[in-house]
């Protein structure tokens, strides 16, 4: 793989004390979502518009082996929590005009490409909220995946819905695992009614979401999970339990534990209401509840499985996460990664679609922006990922680069390994205890240095984006996570 070569800003070392602290004060952005503020960090590795074609034919050129991601932007209604790529209510009316090209952008990829040489181990279909499209839309969408690429052997291709959807239309989610979709996961993120009333999400009730849950499961889904959401202004200890309890009762075989993120939100301001401690309370009470109702996880993994041996997400998820397997993305606003390139479609800054729809029409990839990032880059986004299922995967890192996780990170596994913070589990560098209770601290010394700098030198309020900058954000993160 061909790196850029770091900018003066990614050559720098910092104290990992001082790293660590930045971490920890800045919890409501020191997370998975890789890279943060682009417009400083990876600016200097932004590839030409021009230039773009030929760079991603050469990003994934050895990419034998990688995965896919479909990303739809509708909703019934745009959450005052959502950090994604979702369109205005308006923009509805040209859902098929979306298929159509989103049927386009794929043959446009395999045309560059050549997809159906390269093995493909996962497949999401995630949003948004996919299952808000008709069922005949959905179906066109996936037979353009499939016939497009040649998915592995036990692929667990994944869907997203809603309680609403899945409990009105039982009919369209009777038909989703006939089309290839074997897991199921469905957004009830809280159950409180008052915190749901102020986060401008419509409650749609107990009663509905057990038969959204009841006409999951008669439609024979492999795999079905639920996500839930912590760590909001007001949240109380009481409603986070009833929500888990809650979520319980819905017979899931995995739930994952979202922790709210701020930035780009339309409730950005609450942040600075948010204390780490408040969000390590409301953690250490799920993995109480969830343990006692028989859901495991490694310490610091986001989903929790109630079946031996499994990880509970998708495929896509699981590989990318684990081994750092490039992915591409399609859609409005979709994100690829290739190790060395990060890419993002159009339309992500503004959230609409025309400029996606004219980039697709016109017979260009829709790319917005696209990064040829220097190793140090593309190992911290391979390891904030990582952080996913609460730890590295040191051979995953070594097959990826080239170099043990102990060169490329010094200082950081030795202020990790020292205060007992992570530890090794064979060839996994494993976070503890009391790593996770400090995580923001933790996965931070993994950044590159120039994120690093940025997080000792903002302040630790500033989760709302600068008027006038471009807004870029991996929408992918959000796929079976």
């Amino acid at each position: 793989m061909d790196f850029a070569e770091p900018a003066a800003a990614d050559r720098r070392r910092l104290d990992p004390a001082r790293v660590f602290a930045a971490g920890l004060a800045n919890h409501h952005v020191s997370n998975t979502a890789y890279p943060i503020a682009h417009q400083t960090t990876v600016a200097p590795y932004r590839v030409k518009s021009g230039e773009q074609p030929r760079a991603v034919t050469r990003a994934f050129s050895r990419a034998t082996d990688l995965s896919v991601y479909v990303h739809v932007p509708f909703c019934e209604t745009r959450c005052g929590f959502c950090e994604y790529t979702v369109v205005r209510r308006e923009e509805a009316t040209l859902a098929e005009q979306y298929v159509d090209a989103l049927v386009k952008e794929i043959a446009l990829y395999d045309a560059a490409l050549g997809l159906g040489a390269r093995r493909v181990h996962g497949f999401d279909l995630g949003g948004g909220t996919p299952t808000w499209l008709s069922l005949e839309q959905i179906a066109r969408i996936a037979e353009a995946v499939r016939s497009t690429v040649r998915l592995e052997p036990g692929v667990c291709a994944s869907i997203e819905t809603t309680p609403r959807i899945a409990a009105r239309e039982p009919a369209k989610i009777a038909g989703l695992p006939g089309l290839g979709f074997d897991r199921i996961s469905m957004g009830v993120q809280v159950a409180d009614a008052e915190l749901l009333g102020a986060l401008g999400r419509g409650n749609d009730g107990a009663r509905e979401q057990l038969r959204a849950a009841e006409h999951i499961r008669r439609a024979g889904f492999a795999r079905f999970n639920v996500d839930l959401m912590y760590g909001f202004a007001g949240q109380s200890l009481a409603g986070w339990r009833a929500t888990l309890e809650h979520a319980v009762r819905l017979g899931p075989d995995a739930i994952t534990l979202y922790r709210m993120r701020y930035k780009l939100t339309r409730i950005s301001h609450q942040a600075a209401e948010v204390g780490l401690d408040q969000v390590q309370a409301l953690s250490e009470l799920a993995k109480q509840v969830l343990a006692d109702a028989g859901f495991c996880a490694p310490v610091g993994k986001t989903t929790l499985s109630r079946l031996a041996g499994e990880d509970g997400t998708s495929s896509y998820l699981s590989r990318r996460v684990r081994d750092g397997l490039p992915y591409l993305g399609f859609g409005l606003g979709a994100q690829s990664f290739s190790l060395g390139t990060l890419a993002y479609n159009a339309g992500a800054a503004g959230k609409n679609l025309t400029p996606y729809l004219r980039r697709v029409a016109s017979g260009q990839l829709p790319l917005q922006d696209q990064y040829l990032l220097p190793r140090c880059q593309a190992m911290a986004k391979m390891c904030a990922v990582s952080f996913y299922f609460g730890a590295i995967d040191g051979a995953a890192f070594v097959r990826s680069f080239g170099v043990e996780l102990e060169q490329a990170f010094p200082d950081a596994l030795d202020f990790v390994l020292q205060r007992g913070l992570m530890a090794w589990s064979g060839r996994s560098l494993c976070l503890t205890g009391a790593g996770l209770a400090q995580l923001p601290g933790v996965i931070a010394l993994f950044f590159a240095p120039s994120v690093q700098a940025h997080l000792t030198e903002r302040s630790p309020n500033d989760v709302a984006p600068r008027r006038g900058l471009p807004l870029h954000r991996p929408v992918a993160e959000a796929s079976g996570v």
